[in-house]
């Protein structure tokens, strides 16, 4: 009897993990994502009060498919009720969420890794290790599939770091050559499952790329949001975004990290963006009411179609891919 109860509880936690795992469009063939990045939260400040406040607010009046936090959630201890305070909104409505990294996660006594062995174990989190081989904590993909059970879209995750690991290259991290190796691997293998046409995919992670800052340079006057703070990206630029283009699959990236940052653009058929600062008076922020990025994909469709949303319902800088801006040719 003993060993039946437990081969039981074993298929039903291979069960439980199985059903964890899987994302889908709903029926009318919409996958809808909450970006929200840059929460800063400090149990113990009444500043922090309003992110949780937005959370709980965007998460009913959106009622989303999926949620991302894009890093710097914690910035205080106690870390782990922290953490609970932040991410139980989306567990108590059941709703699917995952969390790369920051550069400020790490810094109130718990490593990335006790956070991220912390919080694989809630509810509904679909975050993971990923391969310890590569540079960081968080470096995973889920799937989006279609009613039929196959995969339609990708959504990839990076840890991008925290800070400079050459003295004299700036402040802030860039995504390392394993990343991107492991990126180009990954990607290519799903446009062969998928007959050699690239799957619809988006990308999510901290510290944008150094080509945020070319293509403000280029094309200021054609970014939709707020623009005003100079880009904080690595000094070293990779290879990522070229990796990106040439694979064909990433449509947008969705970054945080620069505050006063919300704008969205495109650079060479894809589309750059920041998602909104979704904290409290905690850190700098000058753009008024914290909000989030919504995103909503099309089952079948090389389409998405993105928002920023602030506490109290305001919606700004409707975007579409790939219509509402010419491609850099």
């Amino acid at each position: 009897m003993r060993d039946l109860i437990i081969t039981l509880l074993v298929l039903f936690s291979v069960s439980m993990n199985a059903q964890k795992q899987s994302l889908h469009f709903n029926t009318e063939g919409k996958f809808k994502i909450i970006q929200f990045t840059d929460i800063h939260y400090q149990k113990e400040n009444t500043e922090s009060a309003v992110a949780i406040k937005l959370i709980n607010e965007v998460l009913d009046a959106e009622k989303p498919d999926f949620v991302v936090f894009t890093g710097d959630v914690i910035y205080a201890k106690p870390v782990k009720e922290g953490l609970n305070d932040v991410f139980n909104p989306v567990i108590d409505r059941k709703i699917p969420w995952a969390y790369v990294f920051g550069n400020h996660d790490h810094e109130q006594g718990m490593t990335l890794q006790e956070i991220m062995d912390f919080v694989v174990e809630k509810p509904y989190c679909l975050a993971q290790a990923g391969d310890k081989s590569l540079k960081g904590i968080g470096n995973y993909i889920l799937e989006v599939k279609g009613l039929d059970d196959k995969i339609k879209s990708v959504l990839y995750f990076f840890d991008s770091g925290a800070y400079t690991p050459i003295k004299g290259l700036g402040t802030y991290d860039w995504l390392a050559f394993n990343q991107i190796e492991w990126y180009k691997r990954e990607s290519t293998a799903y446009t062969k499952e998928n007959e050699g046409n690239p799957l619809p995919a988006l990308a999510f992670f901290h510290i944008p790329l150094a080509e945020y800052p070319l293509m403000k340079a280029e094309k200021y006057d054609e970014l939709i949001g707020s623009k005003d703070e100079k880009e904080c990206n690595g000094k070293l630029n990779t290879g990522m975004f070229a990796a990106m283009r040439e694979a064909g699959d990433v449509m947008g990236t969705f970054v945080g990290h620069d505050h006063d940052n919300d704008y969205i653009g495109e650079y060479y058929g894809i589309y750059l963006a920041y998602g909104r600062f979704s904290g409290g008076n905690t850190e700098y922020n000058n753009l008024g009411k914290n909000g989030c990025r919504v995103i909503e994909l099309e089952e079948g469709k090389r389409t998405f179609s993105t928002y920023i949303r602030l506490l109290g319902g305001e919606k700004l800088y409707p975007v579409e891919y790939p219509t509402t801006f010419a491609v850099t040719k």
